[in-house]
């Protein structure tokens, strides 16, 4: 008779709670999201450098699609990058998306708005970020531009250079407009 009634031995015990352990981890970590990881529901937080470093390489983008997408992604940015490359582009966020960005210690919390061009966080203007001002001086004494030359060099320095003389050229211009355009109604 002793023979017939199953006995609880060891192994099976063990095999028990290690079975138990993984079935009850599946069953409360399964409502935190399938994104890799990364609980997406907790706040909607995108990493800024994550942010910063898509919209580098992509400046057409606008922040917040941007941000739409690593949240949908669990912040991968790779993901995201490959999207862009392989031409389909991001999707537009809902209107309820509201993303909550995760600023650097010493920096104000900006709340994020849909806006049509993505904005510098820092609060810059290219004159400064550029150090244009000694060109504004300059350019103010001569009250005249010189004309530039779109020729292609060879050498990788000279491009570089011609590159960021034809920016900042095309950054002084703007501001001339913006200054014309600021005296124009008032006189």
């Amino acid at each position: 008779m002793h023979d017939d009634e199953p006995s609880l031995n060891i192994p099976s015990l063990l095999t028990l709670a290690v079975v138990s352990y993984f079935v009850l981890r599946w069953f409360f970590n399964r409502d935190e999201g399938s994104s890799g990881g990364r609980p997406r529901g907790r706040g909607n937080v995108v990493d800024p450098a994550q942010v910063e470093q898509i919209a580098q390489m992509f400046p057409q983008l606008s922040t917040r699609d941007i941000m739409w997408d690593l949240q949908r992604n669990g912040g991968s940015v790779a993901a995201t990058t490959e999207r862009i490359l392989a031409g389909r582009g991001l999707e537009t966020p809902p209107p309820s998306f509201q993303p909550q960005v995760v600023m650097p210690r010493g920096h104000a919390p900006v709340p994020a708005t849909s806006t049509a061009t993505p904005s510098k966080a820092d609060g810059q203007d290219l004159i400064s970020r550029y150090n244009l001002s000694a060109r504004i001086i300059a350019e103010n004494e001569e009250s005249q531009s010189p004309a530039s030359t779109s020729a292609w060099a060879q050498n990788k320095e000279e491009r570089q250079r011609l590159l960021q003389k034809r920016r900042d050229e095309m950054i002084l211009a703007a501001r001339r407009k913006m200054m014309e355009k600021g005296k124009g109604p008032a006189q």
